[in-house]
């Protein structure tokens, strides 16, 4: 497929994106990820490899844009946000106060 990332012309394939990323370790994602082989990149570390060019050329969007259309699963900064953690009821939050953190213990499944 042809696509155009940071002006220039690149003839993509599913395959060949795979194959550059095999052996390639994933960064830690902090914003846009795409699963490429059950491995979670983020969407700059692919750019850089399958346009051997530096990250700070081309925006993230651009590289979705053109994974998406390969086939691959992307997520979007937004959808990668964890969920929040439960709220902590009144009486965990008391206890904590109090200086008796065995509530937030049995919470978490760490009790002794």
């Amino acid at each position: 497929m042809r696509c155009v990332i940071a002006r220039f012309p690149f003839d993509l394939f599913k395959s060949e994106v795979e194959d550059s990323m095999k052996g390639i370790k994933p960064e830690p994602v902090t914003g846009d990820a795409v699963v490429i082989s059950r491995r979670v990149y983020p969407v700059k570390q692919v750019g850089e490899v399958i346009t051997r060019q530096d990250r700070r050329d081309f925006s993230s969007a651009e590289v979705v844009r053109a994974l998406s259309k390969l086939g691959f699963t992307c997520r979007t900064a937004e959808s990668a946000v964890p969920a929040p953690a439960p709220a902590r009821t009144p009486l965990e939050t008391a206890s904590v106060l109090l200086g008796n953190p065995a509530a937030t213990e049995e919470r978490s499944g760490d009790s002794l």
